[in-house]
């Protein structure tokens, strides 16, 4: 079980909890790429902000990225897109000003980086790696790119980020269980024990880690270290090797209601028996699911 339950504690020690908190600051990333505010990623910042103090850089880029869709050449195709590049600053104007009225409300400490071009990935990894933690939506950013592949930018963010992520869906619902993947690997303990820093107030839900594999005869990798790591930091734990083939592994992890799905990867499984580069994409996509992706930058 976590040192510091904040749902065991009684009110006065929960006060005390808050106070020494006081002392320390989670540093957020909340980075945006759309014309669509990422109300979904919002609520869960503001979750965040009940459990412990928050500071905030709000990053935001221009839905697209005009350098690779304007053909020099065509000025009759030019001109759509110089029109709608000339109306897109005032989308992220408003964007900007609707999240500094919500961090208002909500008594969450903010700042607005003065960013509003184009995607910067030198920016991004910058300002990422002074964060403890990057938000965004998984299905709203770059999610206005209708002729280059969305996913492509969510690819870059994960890639480039220098501190975990948490990729949250529009439809965001606080969390009553985790599931972490696990592949015996050191990606896979990494993301874990990510978890348990960034998110304690979370080690007392209803844990399973997962290894899947097609053999009956593959033991679980450190089977007895895993174990007794885990059970120093998750207060209701189940470690399970479940044998499904490519795909089935989508299909029982949304039956996990409201489930945070842990990753050490995005790009590719973090299974071993499924190594296709889709397999996350289309657990978050077909699912809609919140994945907290962590990796060794």
């Amino acid at each position: 079980m976590s040192l510091v339950s904040l749902r065991a504690l009684s009110p006065p020690y929960l006060y005390l909890n808050q106070l020494l908190n006081h002392f320390t600051m989670k540093h957020i990333l909340f980075a945006c790429g759309g014309h669509d505010f990422p109300k979904g990623a919002f609520e869960f910042l503001k979750t965040l902000r009940y459990a412990e103090p928050v500071s905030v850089t709000g990053l935001f880029f221009s839905p697209h990225d005009y350098e690779y869709r304007i053909p020099v050449s065509h000025i009759s195709i030019n001109e759509p897109f110089r029109r709608l590049k000339e109306t897109e600053p005032a989308s992220i104007d408003l964007n900007k000003a609707f999240f500094a009225e919500q961090c208002a409300f909500n008594h969450i400490k903010y700042r607005i980086h003065d960013n509003d071009g184009q995607w910067d990935k030198a920016l991004f990894a910058g300002q990422s790696r002074f964060a403890d933690l990057v938000v965004l939506s998984r299905e709203l950013f770059y999610a206005d790119n209708y002729i280059d592949d969305p996913d492509n930018y969510l690819h870059k963010a994960l890639h480039l980020s220098e501190c975990p992520v948490i990729m949250v869906p529009e439809s965001f619902a606080p969390f009553e269980h985790l599931v972490i993947a696990y592949d015996g690997g050191k990606e896979s303990l990494f993301a874990l024990k990510q978890l348990c820093y960034q998110f304690p107030q979370y080690t007392d839900l209803p844990t399973e880690i997962v290894y899947v594999n097609q053999e009956d005869s593959i033991e679980i990798p450190d089977m007895t270290l895993l174990t007794d790591y885990c059970r120093l930091h998750f207060g209701s734990l189940h470690v399970e090797k479940l044998h499904f083939r490519t795909g089935q592994f989508s299909t029982w992890v949304a039956g996990k209601k409201n489930a945070l799905l842990v990753s050490g990867s995005f790009g590719r499984s973090p299974f071993s028996y499924a190594k296709r580069s889709s397999f996350m994409e289309e657990i978050t996509r077909d699912h809609h699911m919140p994945v907290f992706v962590a990796h060794n930058v």
